[in-house]
């Protein structure tokens, strides 16, 4: 199979690198890729958005299957332009259809959803500009702290906590007034905050059939302790410890089963991934939000974990034939560590050389935000690496991480040093 992995990220990096493990796999390319995809497969310069240059590349390399990394791709239906071209029809593609991708493109879609299927998830409404004085009387009655939301595609970081009320209204009036992050907050959702523990599902589906894959936790505030700017992510850890045999089978009765059955009633077109992201409260699964693909940087311990042939899940998932696809997953625990550029994830500097990649053991150095240039590999993003490794346990695994993160350096790394330590 020749194959075509859109994105340049981590992510994209470590399905790149299970792929590459398939012996139905006969070439790859990634776009744009990063120096780690370059070493797997080959990397095309073009914009991920420019379905009608990914035809001409499909066509040109004889692609038999699309997977998508980003989310902007799904949303702005390249799915729909696929299955719309004759010329494409033929290629598989792992990915929902344009209208079943809102379930991430809005958070007021998705909540919609989420009530309509009975799925568990916390109380809300939504807000624009012309109902702004409402959305300050709808914080009114809420406990803190206050959780807003926009409602748009924001890169992850459109959510916001806050603990005084006068702020949340003055975060709200950025927001809306101000378009603090551009068209992504036109609406708002505020929403009644939850206490607990979150961990994220990812389940693959044709339609038809699902699976679950391996549960992670990962790790959004910028500092130790989850203090802090949120971030895309600044590590993660599979398996999750506090799922256990009747916490999973309450997940799957009460979330995953109804979020398929939804998408069947609603007759949205999915072949790809549902990224849950999900909170234990008082020991009940709650849904916080959905994605409609691999998370960052989840993937980099779930991927890894599974020992049964990625490309051919894909490929399954794509062509409707998930029923016949046996997953395997190892019992080992994976840890990933994400270095990432001085400042992130506010103002960085890109450029910065990196040295000490051909000292790692023990590890799979995922490339995130990095170039390459001559023989040499640049910074060229807020996070630069995740550093995953396998142990018999959680302290096996993030010792090894946390030993090769100190032999990787460029000007600027910077890394939590307590990935991983809540749950021991």
């Amino acid at each position: 199979m020749n194959v075509l992995i859109l994105g340049s990220g981590g992510r994209e990096h470590a399905i790149a690198h299970k792929i590459t493990q398939s012996d139905l796999l006969h070439q790859l390319f990634v776009a744009p890729g990063n120096a780690g995809t370059a070493q797997l497969g080959t990397n095309l310069n073009l914009d991920i958005n420019d379905f009608d240059a990914i035809k001409e590349i499909c066509l040109k390399n004889n692609i038999d299957l699309v997977v998508i990394g980003p989310e902007d791709p799904l949303v702005n239906g390249i799915y729909d332009y696929f299955k719309a071209d004759e010329s494409l029809k033929k290629i598989h593609i792992f990915a929902p259809s344009k209208e079943a991708a809102q379930l991430e493109g809005s958070k007021e879609y998705a909540k919609e959803f989420l009530i309509k299927n009975n799925i568990p998830t916390a109380k809300y409404k939504s807000f624009d500009i012309e109902t702004l004085q409402q959305g300050y009387k709808f914080l009114d009655t809420l406990n803190p702290p206050y959780v807003l939301k926009a409602d748009g595609l924001a890169a992850g970081k459109g959510v916001v906590i806050l603990t005084n009320l006068k702020e949340a209204k003055k975060e709200l009036s950025d927001m809306l007034t101000n378009k603090k992050f551009g068209k992504a907050s036109n609406k708002v959702v505020i929403e009644e905050f939850l206490d607990g523990i979150e961990l994220s599902c990812f389940v693959v589906t044709d339609g038809e059939s699902y699976k679950i894959l391996p549960f992670a936790k990962d790790y959004k505030r910028i500092l130790d302790g989850d203090k802090g700017l949120n971030t895309g992510g600044m590590g993660s850890v599979s398996p999750v410890p506090f799922v256990d045999e009747v916490f999973y089978n309450k997940i799957k009765e009460t979330i995953v089963k109804p979020t398929i059955k939804g998408l069947k009633k609603n007759n949205l077109t999915y072949k790809g991934v549902i990224f849950i992201g999900l909170i234990k409260v008082n020991n009940n699964p709650f849904v916080i939000e959905y994605n409609v693909r691999f998370g960052d940087p989840e993937t980099e311990v779930v991927l890894p974990r599974i020992t049964s042939d990625v490309l051919e899940l894909f490929q399954k998932v794509a062509s409707s034939n998930l029923k016949e696809y046996n997953l395997k997953i190892t019992k080992e625990t994976a840890l990933t560590l994400m270095l990432v550029s001085g400042g992130y994830p506010e103002k960085y500097e890109k450029g910065k050389e990196i040295k000490g990649l051909n000292n790692i053991t023990d590890s799979i150095v995922f490339h995130s935000g990095t170039k390459k240039d001559g023989d040499k590999i640049y910074t060229n993003g807020g996070r630069v690496f995740a550093i995953t490794s396998f142990g018999n346990s959680i302290q096996e695994a993030r010792t090894k991480s946390y030993k090769n993160a100190e032999k990787i350096d460029f000007e600027g790394k910077f890394y939590r040093k307590d990935i991983g330590l809540d749950l021991i």
